[in-house]
This record gives C-alpha cells, structure tokens and sequence, in this order.
C-alpha cells in the first residue's frame, strides 16, 4: 500500500512540475467526457419530456380499426359496439373521428373546411383545453345539435378573434350547407413540446357531433374506427386485447383477425427508440475525442520517458524493479485522465444544464437534463482505462531501458 502511495505521490509531483502540458494532455480527455456527458443528459431530458408530453395527449389511448377482411365481410364497428367497450372498467372514454371535406364563406373570406365527426367523449379523446365555452357532450351527440369546436387560431383566421361563442359558422359539405354555432374555443396547452403551425391555404378544422353529419352524409350508423381512452394506470396492450375480446364475441368472429390495434404505448416506445439510437450514434461520435486524448496521453507520456531516461537509469540501478517504474508511469497516465474526467464530468453537467436552458428559453417549455449516475460512472471509468491503455506502451518503454544506457544520456 505504501509502494502505490509513493507512485501516485511521484505522478502528482510530476504532473505539478508541468502544469501547462498536463493540462494540454487532459484536453482531449476533458472534451470528450464533457461531449458525452451533455449529450446524453440533453437526450434523456428531450426524451423525459416527450414522454411526459405525450402521456399527457394521448397516453393510455388505443385505436381499434377495422381490417381489409371485417370491410369485405361488412363486420364494421357498430354504436352499440361504442357502448359495449364504453361499460368496460379499464375504459374511460371512446369516442369516433370520421373527417370530410368542406368549405365556409365568413367576412374574412372563403376558407377550406376539414369537418372532424366526433363522439360524445371528443373532449377526453382530444386532450382539449377549453380557451372559451365548452365542448359538445353526450346530449349534443344523442340530439344531433348543430354544433362546432374549433380553435382559437382557426377563430382568428376566420373571424379576426377568438371570442366567437355563439356565432354561427355555414358548412357547406356535399353540396349541402347548414349553420352550425360555436359552443366552444380550444388553445394549445402551455408550455407544450408540440407547437400546431399553420400556413396560407390550410384547411380550417372544425369538430362536430358525428350525428349532426347525417343530413351530408347519410345515417352514420357504422364506424371504421374508434379511439378508446384507457385508464393510463393500466396496461394498454392487456385493455386491448379485452377489446378486441368484446369485439370478436359481439360479431361471432374469433380468430378472423377483423380488428387491428394501435396504441400510443407503440408510438413512445418507437420514438424513444429512435431518440435512443441518435443520442448513442451523437455519444459514440463525441466518444472519438476520447480516442484522440488517449493518443494525447500517450505521446506526452512518451515525451516523459525521453526526458526522464537518466532519473529512471538512477532508480533501477538503485534496485527498483522494472514492474516498479511501469506501475510509476501508469500512475501517472492513470491520474492524468481521471482529473480530466472528473473536470470533464463537471463541465458536461454545466453544459447540459446551460444548453437546456437555451432551448428550454427558445421553445418556451421546461426541458430538464437527465443527469444519469450510471452514465457518470461509466464515463469516470472508462477515461481512466484510456488512460492505463495509452500509458502502458510507454511505461512498459520505460521499464525495458538498460540501466547503463539510461545513465550515459543527458
């Protein structure tokens, strides 16, 4: 123990003796740590967040659509199937979107209309907030009032402001036109990741009672697809498949494979994985710095040997033994890269918290680093071990000079 207490003490001394080269040695060392360091926490926090947006708009929502084979055999998604999973315990709400073409005239001119045919739990279904009135309901949808949602950028593009609850808005679809008031105004929630734009020429979107879309198109009395809104303490996939359970059996059609699934679980587990695979291939990148701080360490440390040839001829014809000034010389690479990972580690954790700042600032959202202790440990290791790895040609150098030849340079 006290053998390795006089290697790290000789290393200390020597890196001191030379401050300005031993900081330019953990250079690369530093910026390779503090790279991956940000890198990977910046993408956790994205990720953390994304996550927690999506929850929000759509965690625990599973859509059910009818295959190719249920359209050919007429096996469509019927109202009474709406109630049938509506009366589920893990079910909180179901709700259909069936969308058409459309067109209004207002004092602001002529606008492309894409009227959204909803059911009674549209609200839940859509994660809407309410700027000014409110949504249509399970009265409106039964009554098949002639209602609309829209939002508040659409109210300002087709009326100038956004506080239009109770104006009347003419659709006129299929060649048909009939007035519908506005019951209510939603707005993007604050603070959001996802931020709706729009351009010149987009279709205004107005949601509607499905019921209210009969006189355009018919009796609406069968669906292609529902939304169903699952309890989000639960597991998405097994109230899936008690679904499509109460599908089957309501239609007689086990095993025929009528009903698909989809669900936002699906959707956060791809887009973590794809996040995953660029933050990794972004770290691996940053990671290369490493290997250059590496080759750094080395040359310094070979520097150190030339330089130091005659004290190492003293010290072995002293007696020291050659494992002796190998372990010396590793000491010395070893500490070199540990202060420069733990500067590293230090000046990553900063930039992390200062990046995500900017784009917290910028996009105005809260974007907190995904500060990871395994990540930290990982990078303190292997920076060491970069360390040993380049400092083990040199010492080894070292330890297999000649005594005699040592002591007859300069």
């Amino acid at each position: 123990m006290s053998s390795i207490y006089e290697y790290v003490k000789m290393a200390i001394q020597n890196i001191r003796a030379n401050k300005g080269r031993s900081f330019l040695t953990m250079l690369g060392i530093i910026i390779g740590i503090a790279s991956v360091i940000a890198i990977v926490s910046i993408g956790e926090g994205t990720k953390n967040q994304m996550n927690s947006e999506i929850n929000d708009a759509g965690g625990g929502q599973i859509y059910i659509s009818c295959s190719s084979d249920a359209q050919a055999d007429d096996e469509w998604i019927l109202p009474d199937d709406i109630e049938a999973v509506r009366e589920l315990d893990s079910v909180v709400g179901v709700s259909i979107s069936e969308s058409y073409s459309g067109e209004t005239v207002t004092g602001k001119g002529n606008f492309d209309l894409m009227v959204t045919a909803e059911g009674q739990d549209a609200r839940l279904i859509n994660n809407a907030v309410m700027k000014h009135g409110s949504y249509f309901g399970e009265m409106e949808v039964e009554e098949a009032k002639n209602v609309c949602v829209i939002s508040d950028t659409d109210a300002k593009r087709l009326f100038g402001t956004d506080d239009v609850v109770g104006m009347s808005l003419d659709i006129t679809c299929y060649d048909l036109t009939k007035s519908f008031r506005i019951c209510g105004v939603t707005t993007q929630k604050e603070n959001g990741t996802f931020v709706s734009y729009t351009y010149e020429g987009m279709p205004v979107t107005v949601n509607v009672p499905y019921t209210a879309m009969d006189d355009f198109t018919g009796n609406m009395d069968y669906f292609y697809a529902m939304t169903v809104q699952a309890d989000k303490s639960l597991d998405s996939q097994k109230v899936a498949d008690e679904i499509i359970r109460v599908l089957e059996k309501r239609h007689k059609s086990a095993g025929e494979d009528y009903y698909q699934v989809e669900s936002f679980q699906d959707v956060m587990k791809t887009m973590n994985e794809m996040l995953g695979m660029v933050t990794a291939f972004i770290s691996f990148v940053a990671g290369i710095s490493l290997l250059v701080g590496g080759i750094g360490v080395m040359n310094i440390m070979l520097v150190s040997v030339t330089e130091r040839t005659r004290e190492i001829g003293i010290r072995k014809s002293l007696g020291a033994k050659t494992s002796s000034i190998m372990l010396q010389f590793l000491a010395e690479a070893a500490i070199l890269t540990a202060i420069g990972g733990v500067i590293g580690i230090l000046l990553g954790i900063a930039g992390a918290y200062g990046i995500c700042t900017v784009i917290s600032s910028g996009m105005g959202m809260t974007i907190q680093p995904g500060i990871s202790i395994s990540t930290i440990m990982v990078a303190t290791l292997f920076s060491c071990a970069v360390g040993v790895f380049f400092g083990i040609y040199p010492a080894r150098k070292a330890a297999k000079l000649s005594p005699i030849e040592a002591l007859r340079r300069n």
